[in-house]
């Protein structure tokens, strides 16, 4: 039923719309009960529900005459609004303040009402925005020249809330296009004490009042949220670092993502927090789920706060597995802290500091912070040639290189470690720097670094799901590339995975074993390029020498001698031995892991082997084809409605024997025996989610010939790679580059004639 207030008899109304304190009449009555009922619903789903007496009063008006509701239902809710719009008939849009006193929580969500009043009867988007709720930060997309217009202290400090219409079920997106309807405004709050913003409000482009009466200033009080001092105990009861994702019972993320800087990162639902550090929160229900990385379980926490007043949570961690105890040590050699996802203002990239609280956060030994192109002038000021100072007795973070955004970085980009300088010779810009990998790779090592190739399996997509793939790949990407030619000249310690499609990164390696070579391969996250999630997520575990403290040094040999093992930390192969000696282990001979048996010979081969599968199986996740992520995860080995996991023997690439362990997070004793016929490479792994690096078997003292696919995969990714790559050398580079490209094609036609 419609209706027209008189405000006296002799009142001709010239208008059909009659607005008096703020009250909208002429209104039809039935689609604002239907609007009012599904905005109670979702003021219950946002966590500010009407009290008890609100929705009484509510239901008490659903039997009122339609002119009556329409009035007292504004009464009501009127004293939630913090701002009145008014659409008029050509679509211009003003704003005026609302009855709700505009009063904000420190680090917390506060839910108000809009009230529209809509003469237009147009059915857009209502946009609210605010100087105040600006990015505190800009994502990092590439190296930029000094931004006079960089974010400011000021800057920081002016931008102290969060804006957030909800416009889900059982609201619509748009205005209904009803005279009068309520829409709902949540505002986070940074700040403590008296803020101003301004709150611009507009249904598209244009249809601000031409007085700029449709900006609102309000002055907000944030008032002062909960201190919750987090005590975190490790599982021995020593103070650590946790992990927490705290959420409230909408599920919304604390401290709100989006006003996040360092040491937090807005990209992560988790924060990294010491020992007795101080998390505000205003009063409210809550979860914290807790943990520290792979090896610990992950546990969640119902927790109420009341009041205002401090309170102190106390939380112990609990392991299911330290492979520390066992002379494990963990760590991941390519993390960075700029670019990709990081922000290159108000700084460019993060302070150490906030790269050590994520590397104990996630409980890595070892964490490689590499500096790239994105604010690679502003980063490598961190880079010292040795441990940072922040580096704790069995905790290390270390600045060293990846080549990428380099001239040489569409043949593959490089790890470059343990360097003692990172400068390449006679350059002062990185455009300087050589435009192929070859010569990089052998000043690393010549300087007694460690290098390796990162994200390997990027170029080497195929489309098989073949484990190895003897499908020949395009080599036109920044993986593993240029390694085919540079394993050729000894000049390549490592080759990464864990961050790439396993059958395109393993192929590769897989067959260049096969030919005789011995690189190593190691776990790396590239964090957050590749993976965002957290530092650690592929990993490498090195076995150190037993001493109380983790050396660098000890953990770096151990990647290149391939004393180590990868994954993604939910599954372990370690202390893999064959007759005796153990993976990386130096022989009699003088090499680590190459083990001389006379032919007739058996093997004895052992391996400790440990996963935790979630109690929930996920077949989605299991089933996945490797090229999507997670590329590497423990459920992808899960034998199918069981809690069983695949180990299997590894020899010259192939599955030679399966056992099963319970996916428990019990270590078993793995024990097979096999008899080669011919020098080999034997490893074990869990597909998809481990792997160790090989021991060489030298039969009768010949060299590892163990597949003549393998070779001729080889030789012809020589002609592929070269064609993929060779437009983008340098004139004065090519000639050098032609000759290292018919070195590896003579090597590999040598192997080719020693296969039997």
């Amino acid at each position: 039923m419609r209706f027209t207030v008189l405000l006296a008899a002799v009142v001709t109304i010239s208008s059909p719309w009659i607005k008096a304190d703020d009250l909208i009449f002429e209104v039809d009555a039935q689609p604002l009960r239907a609007q009012v009922n599904r905005l109670t619903e979702a003021l219950s789903m946002v966590g500010r529900p009407l009290t008890e007496g609100q929705i009484n009063r509510i239901q008490e008006l659903e039997t009122e005459q339609a002119d009556i509701y329409v009035t007292k239902i504004q009464q009501l809710l009127d004293e939630l609004v913090i701002a009145n719009v008014h659409i008029n008939p050509e679509s211009r849009v003003k704003a005026s303040a609302g009855n709700a006193k505009p009063t904000l929580d420190q680090n917390g969500w506060n839910v108000f009402l809009i009230k529209v009043h809509n003469e237009a009867g147009i059915t857009p988007k209502l946009h609210v925005s605010s100087p105040s709720n600006e990015p505190i930060f800009i994502r990092s997309r590439g190296e930029k020249a000094p931004d006079p217009t960089r974010i400011s202290d000021r800057d920081l400090e002016d931008r102290w809330l969060e804006l957030g219409t909800y416009d889900k079920q059982p609201l619509t997106p748009t205005l209904s296009g009803l005279a009068l309807e309520y829409r709902i405004l949540a505002i986070y709050s940074t700040a403590v004490g008296q803020r101003e913003a301004s709150l611009t409000f507009d249904v598209g482009q244009g249809t601000q009042d031409l007085g700029f009466r449709s900006e609102l200033p309000i002055l907000f009080t944030s008032r002062s949220s909960t201190p919750v001092t987090l005590r975190i105990l490790d599982h021995d009861g020593k103070p650590t670092v946790a992990q927490f994702i705290v959420r409230d019972a909408q599920g919304r993320i604390y401290p709100s993502r989006f006003r996040r800087l360092e040491p937090d990162f807005y990209f992560h639902d988790q924060i990294y927090r010491y020992d007795n550090e101080i998390l505000h929160l205003p009063p409210g229900k809550y979860e914290f789920t807790v943990t520290r990385g792979p090896e610990y379980k992950v546990t969640t926490h119902q927790i109420t706060i009341s009041d205002r007043k401090p309170i102190s949570l106390e939380f112990k961690l609990q392991r299911w597995i330290k492979m520390a105890d066992f002379g494990w040590i963990s760590g991941d050699h390519h993390i960075h802290a700029a670019g990709c996802a990081h922000y290159d203002a108000p700084r460019q990239g993060v302070l150490p500091e906030a790269m050590m609280r994520h590397i104990l956060g996630e409980d890595l030994n070892v964490g490689c912070v590499l500096t790239w192109g994105p604010c690679w002038y502003f980063q490598k000021e961190f880079f010292e040639g040795k441990d940072h100072e922040l580096s704790q007795r069995k905790h290390l973070m270390r600045y060293d290189i990846e080549v990428s955004g380099f001239p040489s970085s569409h043949a593959g980009h490089l790890c470059l470690l343990r360097l003692k300088e990172d400068d390449y010779p006679g350059t002062t810009r990185v455009e300087e720097w050589p435009t192929w990998d070859l010569p990089v790779l052998k000043w690393g090592k010549k300087q007694g670094g460690i290098v390796g190739f990162s994200h390997s399996g990027w170029g080497l997509q195929v489309d098989d799901q073949d484990m190895p793939s003897f499908a020949m790949p395009k080599f036109d990407g920044i993986g593993a590339n240029e390694f085919i030619v540079d394993v050729t000249h000894n000049a390549v310690d490592f080759i990464s995975a864990v961050d790439t499609p396993l059958n395109w990164e393993l192929s590769i390696w897989y067959h260049t074993l096969n030919c005789g070579f011995d690189t190593r391969i190691s776990g790396e996250t590239d964090f957050p390029c590749i993976y965002g999630d957290r530092v650690g997520l592929g990993r490498s575990y090195v076995k150190l020498p037993s001493r109380r403290k983790v050396v660098f040094d000890d953990w770096i040999h151990g990647i290149r001698d391939g004393r180590s093992y990868v994954g993604d930390g939910r599954s372990h192969l370690f202390d893999f031995a064959v007759n005796g000696l153990g993976v990386g282990q130096i022989s009699k001979q003088g090499k680590a892991s190459y083990l001389h048996v006379a032919g007739g010979e058996s093997l004895n081969i052992t391996v400790n082997a440990s996963a935790l599968l979630d109690a929930t199986e996920n077949p989605g996740l299991r089933n996945l084809p490797y090229g999507q992520k997670p590329y590497w995860h423990i459920e992808r080995a899960r034998k199918p409605g069981t809690t069983l996991v695949p180990v299997e023997l590894i020899v010259n690439g192939e599955s030679v024997a399966t056992q099963e362990i319970e996916g428990l997070g019990n270590v078993n004793t793995l024990t097979f025996d096999y008899q080669p016929d011919q020098s080999s490479w034997v490893a074990i792994r869990i597909l998809g989610a481990c792997h160790t690096n090989p021991i060489f078997v030298i039969l009768d003292d010949k060299p590892i010939r163990a597949n003549k696919a393998s070779a001729e995969w080889c030789r012809q990714a020589v002609e592929v790679c070269w064609n993929a790559k060779k437009g983008m050398i340098s004139p004065d580079e090519i000639g050098d580059a032609k000759k290292a490209w018919d070195h590896a094609r003579k090597t590999y036609d040598q192997i080719l004639k020693e296969i039997e």
